[in-house]
């Protein structure tokens, strides 16, 4: 339980109560802590490439339309 931080900045990304279980190794989060917590830029359709809000440090992708419920994101 927490916030999970960027590992090069220590700036606020996510908490744990936006977490959920997927079948991808990577931790899974429907929404980010804060508006300002990523950048985010599109990288292919469905698909956006996501950044530190405060470093620019590389964090993955947000998924569109592919969360625990219809309509959600997962990051």
């Amino acid at each position: 339980p927490g916030i999970y931080v960027c590992a090069k900045c220590g700036h606020e990304l996510f908490s744990s109560r936006a977490k959920y279980e997927h079948s991808s190794p990577w931790p899974a989060f429907t929404e980010t802590l804060r508006e300002d917590s990523v950048s985010k830029r599109k990288e292919r359709p469905g698909a956006l490439k996501v950044s530190c809000g405060k470093c620019g440090n590389g964090l993955g992708h947000e998924f569109l339309n592919d969360g625990p419920k219809r309509g959600q994101s997962r990051f």
